[in-house]
């Protein structure tokens, strides 16, 4: 389990999420998703919040993954920094997550850089050994 960035155009970040499962890739996204945005060693899981989704394919699901997030970020002010993510086909992709972080104190959270939303532009999920995916944010 695990994240990368990598060196892409300057309105954009691009990072490659790891995991030896689905539930791990969603979750690497997640916590890559939060370290563009702020120091995530530094959000303590005080708040709890559950998500469920479905979709057509892994691609739509990340993207629902990482929007669902952002609306958090933007409607109650948190940041997140664990994730039990279960991803399951059963005709369709779903996603069961909870998710445990905290407000936004400007006294202990860096703020870095805002995350307007992710793009499908680039997306790609796949398992190659183990789970990759690919994601693009716009800044």
């Amino acid at each position: 389990m695990g994240f990368e960035f990598l060196d892409f155009a300057t309105a954009d970040v691009a990072f490659r999420a790891y995991g030896k499962t689905l539930g791990e890739l969603f979750a690497s996204a997640g916590l890559a998703l939060f370290e563009v945005m702020t120091d995530i060693r530094k959000v303590e899981p005080k708040v709890r919040k559950e998500i469920r989704l479905e979709a057509e394919d892994l691609e739509e699901l990340m993207f629902l993954w990482l929007s669902e997030l952002l609306f958090f970020v933007d409607t109650e002010g948190l940041l997140f920094s664990e994730f039990d993510v279960d991803v399951r086909k059963d005709g369709k992709w779903f996603l069961e997550a909870v998710c445990r972080g905290e407000r936004i104190d400007p006294e202990r959270h860096e703020l870095r850089t805002a995350v307007k939303s992710p793009s499908f532009h680039g997306m790609k999920v796949e398992k190659n050994g183990e789970w990759r995916a690919l994601v693009i944010v716009d800044v």
